[in-house]
C-alpha cells in the first residue's frame, strides 16, 4: 500500500491553507446579518435618469407625448430635485439608509463586462459572476454555468426558499430550471403550488385574461409584482428575485414618457415590498435588498437611447442601489471607482454569509468590498 508522506513544511502549508479556508467560511457566516435577500432588476434602466432624473434634451423631442405633462410631473432646473420626482423611494430610503453606485458624473462607474451589452449576457453576467462569451443570445438556450440562486438554493436553511418572477419568458433557460431546480416563474407561467392562496390561484387567472401589451412572450409587470408580493407573503422565502421589464420595452418603443412612468411605477412597487418587509417580523432589520439592471443604453446621438447592444456606445454603463443590515448608510457613492456586474453574484453570496466563487466551478468576480460592513 501506498503512503502519502508530506514533508513538515508543506504540511505546515496546507494546515495553514486549509485553516484560512474554515475561517473565511467561519467569518462570512458569523459577520452576516442579513438572513434574506431581495434582487430586482429593472430591464434597460439608464443610469442618466437615475442620477440626473428624467433628460430634458428627450423631454422636448419627438419621443415625448404630452410634453407638459411630463414636465410637470418629471421636470426641475436641478438633477437632485428631477431625480428625486422620478425615484422617491430610491432618493429617499436608498439615500438615507443604504448605498448607489454608478453616477459617472461623480467619477463613480458600475460597467458590464460582457461585450455584447444586452439581456441574457447581462444576466447571465449578474448571476453566474462571469462575462461568458459564449452567452452572446437571447435565444432559449440552457446557460451551461451555475448562477447564485442555484448554488444557495443548495445551502441548509436556503433549500426550497429560493424562488425567482419575470415579466420576460427568458428566465428558466438563463438560471436553467431543468439542471438548478429553481421555481422560475416567467412569462405566463402559473404558479403551480397546490397549496397556493387565493389571491395567487387568482393572479394564476388574471394574467391570462389581461391584454397581452407587450406580447405573448412578456406579461406585464404589474403582474409579476403581485405574484412576488403575494408569494413572499404566503410562504416566506430566503431569497427572491423580482425581474421587471416595461423600462426595456417602452424605451425600444420609443416612448419616453411611458418609460419614466414605468420607472416611477417601479420605484413604487420596490417602495411598497419594503414597507411590507419591514413591518414582518420574519423579514424586519434581516432582510438585504438589491437592484440593478442588465444593460444599459446609449446617449449620444439622441437616438441612441432606445438601444443597446455591442455596438451602442454607452450601453455597457449601468448602476445598482442597496440596503441592508450589513451594508453601511453611506448613500450616493461619489468614490471614483470602477466595479463590474460580475462582482455581484459573490457580493450576493457573501451578503448572506457563503463563498460562492469557491464552489462555482467557474470564473467569479470579487464581491465589492464597500456594500459590506
Amino acid at each position: 500500500m501506498r503512503h502519502l508522506f508530506i514533508e513538515k513544511p508543506e504540511m505546515k502549508k496546507l494546515i495553514l491553507f486549509i485553516g484560512c479556508l474554515v475561517l473565511t467560511a467561519t467569518s462570512f457566516s458569523q459577520s452576516a446579518k442579513t438572513k434574506n435577500l431581495i434582487i430586482v432588476t429593472l430591464d434597460g434602466m439608464r443610469w442618466q435618469e437615475v442620477f440626473r432624473g428624467a433628460d430634458s434634451v428627450l423631454i422636448h423631442s419627438k419621443y415625448t407625448e404630452d410634453r407638459e405633462e411630463v414636465q410637470k410631473k418629471y421636470w426641475s432646473a436641478s438633477a437632485t430635485e428631477r431625480r428625486k420626482m422620478l425615484f422617491p423611494f430610491l432618493w429617499s430610503t436608498i439615500a438615507e439608509q443604504g448605498q448607489l453606485y454608478g453616477n459617472r458624473d461623480a467619477g463613480n462607474k458600475v460597467e458590464v463586462s460582457n461585450p455584447y451589452r444586452f439581456s441574457y449576457p447581462g444576466y447571465n453576467e449578474l448571476f453566474t459572476g462571469f462575462p461568458d462569451k459564449r452567452m452572446n443570445t437571447n435565444d432559449a438556450i440552457q446557460n451551461p454555468n451555475m448562477n447564485v440562486l442555484e448554488y444557495l438554493n443548495k445551502q441548509d436553511g436556503f433549500k426550497g426558499k429560493v424562488i425567482a418572477f419575470s415579466s420576460w419568458e427568458r428566465f428558466p433557460q438563463i438560471l436553467n430550471t431543468s439542471r438548478s431546480g429553481l421555481p422560475v416563474y416567467s412569462g405566463y407561467a402559473d404558479l403551480k403550488n397546490k397549496d397556493a392562496n387565493a389571491r395567487l390561484t387568482y393572479l394564476n387567472e388574471l394574467q391570462h385574461s389581461v391584454p397581452h401589451y407587450l406580447g405573448d412572450s412578456t406579461r406585464l409587470d404589474f403582474i409579476t409584482y403581485q405574484f412576488s408580493k403575494e408569494y413572499l407573503k404566503q410562504y416566506k422565502p430566503r431569497v427572491l428575485y423580482i425581474a421587471f421589464d416595461e423600462t426595456d420595452d417602452m424605451a425600444h418603443a420609443g416612448n419616453y414618457k411611458f418609460y419614466l412612468d414605468r420607472a416611477k411605477q417601479q420605484d413604487g412597487y420596490i417602495k411598497n415590498l419594503w414597507e411590507m418587509l419591514q413591518a414582518d417580523p420574519f423579514y424586519k432589520d434581516s432582510t438585504t435588498l438589491l437592484i440593478t439592471c442588465d444593460h444599459g443604453r446609449g446617449d449620444e446621438p439622441m437616438d441612441k437611447w432606445k438601444d443597446h447592444g455591442a455596438a451602442v456606445k454607452g450601453a455597457e454603463n449601468t448602476w445598482f442601489t442597496v440596503i441592508g443590515p450589513d451594508t453601511p448608510g453611506k448613500g450616493e457613492v461619489k468614490t471614483q471607482t470602477i466595479v463590474y456586474h460580475k462582482q455581484l453574484a459573490q457580493t450576493i453570496s457573501q451578503l448572506l454569509g457563503f463563498d460562492f466563487k469557491s464552489h462555482a466551478g467557474h470564473e467569479v468576480g470579487d464581491a465589492i468590498s464597500t456594500v459590506l460592513k
